[in-house]
Formats: C-alpha cells, structure tokens, sequence
C-alpha cells in the first residue's frame, strides 16, 4: 500500500454525499476531530492532493465510509507520484498557523531557500515537514539528513546522487564539483523540486577569525549562490539548521528576496494549551496557575519537552495530571520561584540543586537531555571559548546584562576580543537570547530554560583554571 493517498473525483462525490448527510460542512471542525487530523490535511484530501494513508482512512471512516478503497485514486499518476515520507510531523501537531501560512506563501511566491533555524528540539523539522504537505502537489520531492556522520555529505556527492536519482546519466570523467554544479543548477532552475535539506549545522564549520558559520565544503556555498543568481528557477529548498550559516548570509546578501531566515522559539501559551488538549490531558488549562500551564511557562514552550512529558503522563501516570504533579512538582515549582524571584528582586544567581528541567525523570533524560548535550559536545569541539562562556553564564536564573556574562570570561582570563567572539559564537547557534534593553540602554541577554539547565552540569565539568 502507498505511503499517501488522493482521493478520486468520483470518490469525493461520494464522501460529499455521506458528509451532508451528517450535516457537516466541507471544513467541519466536528469531521476533523472525528477523524483526529488536521483542518489543513482535510482540506488537501478536498483537493485531491496526497495526504498519509492513515489520515485519508480516518477522513472517510469519519463520515461513515468504511469501504475507503473505493475512494481512492488508482490512477497511474497517482502510483508514479513522489512524495517523501514525513518523520516528526503528523495529525498531534498544533499551533504555528499564522506562521505556517507565512511561509507557505513565500515559497510559493519568490522565496527559493527557506531556512529555519532554532535550537535543538524547538520544532524545525516537523514546521518543515508541515510547509511541505502544505505545499505538497505537483512537485517533486527530496530529503536528505546530514545528521548521518556516515553519509557522504560534500556537495559533489550530493549532487551526483540527486541528479542520478532523477533519471540523468553522469559520465565519471563528468562528476566534479565544477561540472556538476551547472548542471544541477540548471536542472532545478528547469524543473519543479521541492528539497528538504535537514540539519544543515552538520555542513557547516569555521575559525575563530572568519566565524563558524561557513561550510565545510566551499562548493555549498557556491551552489547556493548560483542557485539564487539564476534569471528563474522553478525547484524551492527548504533548510533546517541548529546554526546560522553566516557565510551563506553574507555571500547571499544580494539576493535578499530570494531566501529567508527564520527563527523558531517555543509555542505560545495558547499552542502549548492546545498540544496538552491534543493528548486528551485537561489539568484545569483553563487556570493561569495549574500544573501543566506552569510547565509549559517554565519549559518557554518547547515542544520537544512538553510532548514528552505529555506521553509520560499519558504511558506512566494514566493520564493523571494531578498524580505526575505530586511527584514531579518541586522541581517545576523552584524553578518558577527563582525565575520570579530574580526578576522581582534583582537576586540573579541560580541554586543549581533546583534546577534539573532537562533530566528529572528517566524519560526526560532520554528524550531531551541527550539532544541537548549533543548540541553542547559540538559547541565544545568547536570553539571551546564559547562553551566555557554558556557553561559559566549558567549561574544567571534570568535575563541579564550582556556584560555580566562576559565578566566570566574576563576572569578567567580571557581578551575582550576573545570575549566578544565567544559572545557572537552564541548567537549564531542561537543558544544566546537578546531579550531586550534595560533602563540604561543595556543589552539584556539570557538562556533558553532547557540549555541553562544541560549548561548547569556541563559548568561543574570545567576544570577550575
């Protein structure tokens, strides 16, 4: 059975009639959540457009059909259709609909790379995945993970490897970087293509002169600039990545409406009500004060550690909101009373005993943990001045002046040039947040909840000189 599925003109007449039986409309919310998926993905079965099988089962069971395969559309276009298969996004997905549509137009208009950006587990892929069924139609698609450290991942292998799968023959005496890239080039400038491109940090690297934010292959960068140089192209490629390629947004510059950047931070209240809702976890969400509304606030949304901690209420707890709180509150409630009570009272340095976000439970330490101190291992090997200066700004509970961090490094010894570096490194891997000016026009900075909580013991790891 395919991957995804269409419906056929005639099947939807048919799913029409059982619907208006029901009384629903086309966009019925009851259908969507009767059929537990999407407003989005009900509107592209509507439109005829591939959408995962088990999705296109629950629509037409939904509305009394249980003999779905007479809906579907056997044609041979329908078989020889090339769709890739999604694997973080799916019908639990919430929030981000204003965003998503944002996006959606852009590639559809002139934005020929997208890129987004964020720290681990914030929802890159999966908001890509979901731009993807939202444009799914008549492209062709592709995906590559660059996570693989076992996949060749220089561009003339890439390359070759697209244009191969894509049906062209490529002599060896052709399969250089500078012969492949025109013709690649060309080839996505003439066709409709739609790349994505996961975990583009991993091609990247650097030096403490020129940044690390340049790609480990020159050929990349290259590639993307001729890409955007070109008259016309028809192919979109959309890019997530843990750092910001500072090199691609210096070399890019000039073709400013052609690419776009965009940063991803948590859901916000109402989303992260929505994904809790989503898990048939009500905890009284309509009080600014219960549980699971101070875990979303504590954890700034992150989706990654709330839908964890969802599925560990669901698998372990029963579903009991109140018992996974009895448990687990005093770690949620310290840390909201040290974030309020910094703020308030000016009282920035952290108790690090209360603060254990990321590993409090087995399940976090599994899920959550591990991906951050991944984030942070690469920080490490990379520019160790950097790590140093995350690890030792652990010590703040919330927002503060920017000097206040770099006073770390100073006194450990470090140049205000190697200061500002290590500074600078932070932002491009977006594990620094500016958060503001103060009263006397004062950089505010601060750490995401999750990385001040890996960075806290990563800092007790520091050799003392």
């Amino acid at each position: 059975m395919a991957a995804t599925l269409k419906a056929s003109k005639e099947g939807l007449e048919i799913v029409d009639q059982a619907r208006k039986k029901k009384g629903w409309n086309a966009t019925s919310a009851a259908w969507c959540d009767d059929a537990q998926t999407s407003e989005a993905t009900l509107k592209r079965f509507r439109r005829r457009i591939p959408i995962q099988q088990d999705a296109f089962i629950a629509i037409c069971k939904a509305v009394g059909i249980e003999n779905w395969e007479e809906i579907v559309d056997n044609t041979p276009t329908q078989q020889a259709a090339s769709y890739m298969e999604f694997t973080v996004y799916n019908d639990a997905w919430v929030g981000r609909e204003s965003l998503i549509q944002q996006l959606t137009e852009r590639v559809q208009s002139s934005c020929r790379v997208l890129l987004l950006v964020g720290i681990t587990g914030i929802g890159k892929t999966a908001l890509a995945e979901r731009v993807v069924e939202e444009l799914r139609g008549d492209w062709r698609e592709r995906r590559d993970n660059f996570e693989d450290e076992n996949k060749a991942s220089d561009f003339a292998s890439i390359a070759l490897q697209w244009l191969e799968k894509w049906g062209e023959i490529i002599p060896k005496e052709e399969r250089k970087p500078e012969q492949l890239l025109p013709r690649l080039v060309k080839r996505l400038c003439e066709n409709r293509y739609l790349i994505l491109m996961d975990s583009l940090e991993c091609l990247l690297a650097g030096n403490e002169e020129d940044g690390w934010g340049d790609f480990k292959d020159e050929w990349w960068g290259k590639f993307f600039v001729s890409l955007l140089a070109q008259s016309d192209c028809q192919s979109r490629l959309i890019l997530t990545s843990q750092d910001l390629p500072t090199k691609f947004e210096t070399d890019c510059e000039r073709y400013k409406n052609l690419w776009y950047c965009q940063l991803l931070k948590g859901l916000e209240t109402p989303e992260q009500v929505a994904l809790f809702q989503k898990d048939k976890l009500d905890g009284d969400l309509e009080l600014p004060h219960s549980p699971l509304r101070l875990i979303g606030e504590v954890y700034d949304g992150h989706p990654l550690a709330l839908r964890t901690i969802a599925g560990e209420i669901k698998g372990s707890y029963g579903g009991k909101v109140r018992a996974y709180w009895k448990e687990n509150s005093r770690y949620i409630e310290g840390v909201k009373e040290a974030i309020d009570e910094a703020r308030n009272q000016g009282i920035v340095k952290l108790d690090e005993n209360r603060w254990q976000l990321a590993s409090y439970t087995k399940v976090l330490r599994n899920q959550v943990k591990k991906r951050i101190d991944k984030t942070f291992e690469r920080l490490k090997n990379d520019v160790y001045d950097a790590y140093v200066l995350l690890c030792t700004a652990s010590i703040y509970r919330c927002e503060v002046k920017e000097k206040w961090w770099l006073i770390n490094l100073e006194d450990e010894g470090y140049t205000e040039k190697q200061q500002k570096a290590a500074m600078e490194t932070l932002r491009e891997r977006y594990l620094v947040e500016d958060r503001g000016i103060d009263d006397e026009d004062n950089r505010l900075v601060g750490q995401h909840s999750l990385i001040r909580s890996v960075a806290i013991a990563h800092r007790l790891m520091l050799p003392e000189n």
